[in-house]
């Protein structure tokens, strides 16, 4: 009698010259379970901006933006389609299978099969318009629409939502720039007041007024209708010239100043002064001369190393920095002198306030090590509301406290400062240690946190990047210029 098939002897081994799998001694392996599936291939598309990108200075004196112009045309990548997944299960044949037949149980009705899962939903992906195709009012009517009407963006690799007003406005603002915008430099002007600005100090993020102060202003005078002048002859002579400026009277202009004096250059031209958008570090609105929502408060930064403006970039974690707040510098305007007479000559080691660094303190720690030492970094105002330690203190990732009433702060019109700042009013410079220390660690680490996220946009590179401050920058003159067209209900 042949035993069942479960109880015989297994057979001879195949010699060990056939590779495979079989030859191994021992039991029989159970068969694999196998899944097929298909991978989609992921298509990229990268899309270049459509303003050229220049030096950081080439925010040039006098600038047309032509804001319906199209540089590109984009094709956005289509969604890779779903695929099916199949799957393969022989384990309950292989367990009948295997029993003799005097002892197999009787097979099971099959069950009916499951439905298949519905395929995912694909978002269809909307065409984006022919932009040269419109005329200049249409194409910002056509963004101003899209951004009020911009669709969620849940998470973004590149942009860190707590940092924004409305994430999704932003980013979808920043893609009709790259799309739509295109700048044009006049190339009228005379060295070196236009087309040599400097590249370093306080003054590179514009470059050609500290030029036009050089040359016109009379030093000790305090006269600076030479240079309100001068601007405005320059202006005259380019509607005469060109056709550019009578088509808007201006509106689609823009220049960029960084001095204190900067505003007051425009007062002598009515247009220049009323129409054109203004990129001003001077950025004070009471005054009359800066108007919000339509000029952009432009971020004034110490460029120390042309070559290298990065060089000094990064700070100390929260838990190493045991100072609680710092500011050194030269006391002039109204709000420096209130807070070296509250908290200035060493009488708090928890505030380091001084007026010029004292050798004998840069000695032991230089100013930036101050910088990466504090936890609050002190930006008062001095003549003007406006400050280059604000983007020193993102540099050194040192939360920034500004003192500078009706000061516009940079970039407001798409940032949060409350997220990565503290802003105190002039009157409660007496109660400044207190208002810091009322801060609880929790929400300092998250600030702290956002300052280094943030750190990306207040960066100049030699060659700019997507969402540096030359591209900021030049986002929110695009959208001042978007913000002035209306649109029907």
């Amino acid at each position: 009698m042949r035993p069942p098939p479960h109880l015989a002897a297994p057979a001879p081994a195949p010699s060990a010259a056939t590779p495979s799998a079989a030859s191994r001694a021992g039991p029989p392996r159970r068969r694999p379970r196998h899944r097929g599936a298909t991978t989609p291939t992921k298509t990229t598309t990268t899309t270049m901006p459509s303003a050229c990108c220049c030096r950081a200075a080439a925010l040039a004196f006098l600038l047309a933006a032509g804001a319906a112009t199209a540089l590109l045309t984009f094709s956005l990548p289509s969604s890779p389609g779903a695929s099916a997944t199949t799957r393969t299960d022989f384990t309950g044949q292989l367990s009948v299978a295997n029993q003799p037949p005097h002892l197999s149980a009787p097979r099971a009705p099959a069950a009916p099969p499951s439905p298949p899962p519905p395929p995912p939903a694909v978002r269809r992906r909307r065409r984006e318009p022919s932009y040269w195709r419109m005329a200049p009012e249409e194409a910002l009517r056509y963004a101003k629409k899209e951004i009020r009407d911009a669709e969620t963006v849940l998470d973004d690799p590149d942009l860190y939502a707590p940092l924004f007003k409305n994430v999704s406005q932003f980013k979808r603002s920043y893609e009709l720039m790259e799309r739509i915008l295109k700048v044009y430099i006049y190339q009228d002007g005379r060295r070196p007041i236009f087309h040599t600005p400097p590249l370093s100090g306080i003054y590179a993020s514009e470059g050609c007024s500290q030029q036009l102060r050089l040359t016109r202003y009379v030093p000790g005078s305090h006269d600076l209708r030479p240079l309100s002048v001068y601007l405005r002859n320059f202006v005259r002579g380019l509607a005469v010239k060109y056709p550019f400026w009578n088509r808007t009277r201006g509106a689609d202009h823009f220049l960029v100043a960084c001095h204190d004096w900067g505003p007051y250059t425009t007062t002598a031209h009515r247009d220049l002064r009323n129409n054109t958008i203004k990129a001003l570090c001077n950025a004070d609105s009471s005054e009359g001369i800066f108007t919000p929502g339509r000029d952009v408060s432009l971020p004034e930064t110490t460029i120390r190393t042309p070559r290298r403006p990065l060089r000094y970039v990064g700070g100390l974690p929260v838990s190493r920095r045991g100072i609680l707040a710092f500011f050194a510098g030269n006391v002039h305007g109204r709000v420096r002198p209130e807070l070296l007479r509250h908290w200035g000559g060493g009488r708090d080691e928890e505030m380091r306030v001084y007026g010029p660094l004292p050798d004998r303190v840069s000695r032991r720690m230089s100013y930036i090590q101050h910088m990466k030492n504090s936890r609050f970094c002190l930006c008062p105002m001095g003549y003007e509301v406006n400050s280059p330690r604000i983007v020193e203190a993102f540099y050194y990732e040192c939360v920034p406290v500004i003192i500078a009433d009706n000061f516009v702060l940079p970039l407001s019109e798409v940032l949060d400062w409350s997220a990565f700042s503290v802003v105190v009013a002039e009157r409660d410079i007496p109660d400044l240690k207190r208002i810091l220390q009322g801060i609880p660690l929790r929400r300092y680490v998250r600030m702290h946190a956002c300052v280094k996220r943030l750190q990306r946009h207040f960066l100049w590179h030699a060659r700019p990047v997507k969402y540096d401050l030359f591209h900021m920058i030049l986002h929110s003159i695009w959208l001042s210029r978007v913000n002035q067209v209306e649109i029907q209900a």
